[in-house]
């Protein structure tokens, strides 16, 4: 009896940790919803459910998170403004205020870190114009490293932690200038690509510092990438409009603000945007958290007509797949973007509900990008055969069997899943797990292909 009962206490605790992540919802509702399940729980232990199927049942009868977030925004909207315009946590501000206002100044400093450090360069004589390439490789070193700091300054991240995140930092600025790269060079954009996803998984040690072995706060990295992009393009479109305003605005006084514009509005907007954007990711969470799980099951269905009106055209035609560079682009990033769809729907999937319409939609959409993938391999694998491999081919070579090792076990895990023979955590588990592999592919085109194939 202990035993279930400790179980017990355990899902509740596990409960109301993932109640507690929705932003909408302050300590009392959580208080407030838990009271309501532990009665129901009761009741139905009551008469005569073992406590496992009973919390399973009242979870199932109060309904699912989402709607119960989007219920108590109705109610209390006033919240969704305060979120927007003061702090990330309304539930009390003399207790989270301080923090809040600590997280703004810290996002502030990091910001206007990042937006110097792209001007340095400058500064030094080195100029976007006289060697783009230094530009195109090192672009992300003069960012990421800042946003990473906010990051692992807000998690508290310890000493041994910091040290990683900043050896990784100098190993990617070793990788863009160490290897004598031309600007025709098929290195130079495999390497400024495959950094910046390299990069990116550094700012995600940093996110994860808090619990380094958590396959959760991992998933929580795949949301945070999601939301970031997400925040990051609706700050753009704001400073496009700015631009716009300001072009017009001076226009009419006789002025043009090209070179303010040109040369220190975009470029150091765009760098300090993206420290914002994470700021706004981890302070106003709730807010696109109910818009980019709306965004994958709206792009979802089109994305697996896409593939299956292509892979029924391929069939009809009889033709064969051109794995020349641009398409070996279009195809790898269609792979890319299927994925991150699939990465992210998972991420904002309620572990609890069982499997649905959308599921099956999303086991059509790898299926269909399962079958592509092998195609593109085949026509790559031809090619190398017969012309023998470049910096570029190679790169999509092992892409690809990355992306079919991977889309071959999500299929196999979503079939189990709509067919209730495989637990949800199980596909979590899986993407969690292979998040690695991804960013040790694009150390590997950093560091190994620019010597491997002769600076080509």
């Amino acid at each position: 009896m202990t035993d279930g009962q400790d179980g017990l206490e355990a899902q509740f605790s596990q409960w109301r940790h993932y109640v507690q992540r929705r932003k909408e919802l302050r300590s009392s509702d959580a208080d407030e919803l838990e009271d309501h399940l532990r009665g129901s729980v009761d009741e139905l232990v009551a008469v005569g459910l073992h406590a496992d199927e009973a919390f399973l049942v009242a979870v199932k009868r109060m309904g699912s998170l989402d709607d119960l977030s989007r219920e108590f925004a109705r109610e209390h909207s006033e919240r969704l403004w305060k979120q927007l315009v003061l702090s990330g946590d309304t539930d009390g501000p003399e207790r989270d205020t301080p923090r809040s206002r600590r997280d703004l100044l810290a996002m502030i400093a990091c910001a206007a870190g990042a937006a110097v450090a792209v001007k340095v360069p400058e500064l030094l004589g080195k100029g976007f114009d006289d060697d783009p390439a230094f530009y195109a490789t090192n672009a992300t070193l003069l960012v990421l490293p800042w946003l990473a700091g906010f990051l692992a300054w807000r998690r508290r991240a310890g000493r041994a932690v910091i040290a990683v995140l900043v050896a990784l930092f100098a190993l990617g600025a070793v990788g863009a200038n160490a290897f004598p790269l031309g600007e025709e060079s098929q290195s130079l954009v495999l390497t400024a690509i495959h950094l910046a996803i390299a990069l990116w998984f550094v700012v995600g040690l940093a996110y994860v510092s808090d619990d380094l072995r958590a396959p959760r706060r991992r998933m929580d990295f795949v949301r945070f990438t999601g939301e970031c992009f997400i925040y990051y393009v609706l700050i753009a479109l704001g400073g496009a409009v700015l631009v716009a305003f300001l072009f017009g605005t001076f226009a009419a006084i006789g002025i043009t603000p090209d070179a303010f514009v040109g040369q220190w509005l975009v470029p150091c907007g765009a760098a300090a945007g993206l420290v914002v954007a994470g700021w706004l990711v981890e302070a106003k969470q709730s807010v696109v958290e109910n818009i980019a799980p709306v965004l994958t099951r709206l792009f979802t269905p089109l994305f697996t007509a896409v593939l299956l009106a292509f892979l029924v055209a391929l069939a009809v035609t009889s033709g064969a797949i051109d794995v020349e560079r641009e398409a070996l682009i279009l195809f790898d990033l269609l792979l890319v973007v299927v994925l991150a769809l699939l990465l992210y729907s998972i991420s904002a999937r309620d572990p609890l509900a069982p499997p649905s319409l959308f599921d099956k939609l999303q086991l059509a959409l790898v299926v269909s990008a399962l079958i592509i993938d092998v195609l593109v391999l085949l026509e790559i694998t031809g090619r190398i055969t017969e012309f023998g491999t470049t910096p570029n081919k190679a790169a999509a070579l092992g892409e690809n069997v990355i992306l079919l090792a991977n889309l071959a076990w999500s299929a196999w895990l979503a079939l189990g899943l709509v067919r209730r023979r495989t637990p949800f955590a199980a596909v979590e588990r899986w993407q969690t797990a292979y998040l690695p592999v991804f960013a040790g592919w694009a150390w590997i085109v950093v560091l190994v292909f620019p010597p491997l194939f002769a600076y080509v």
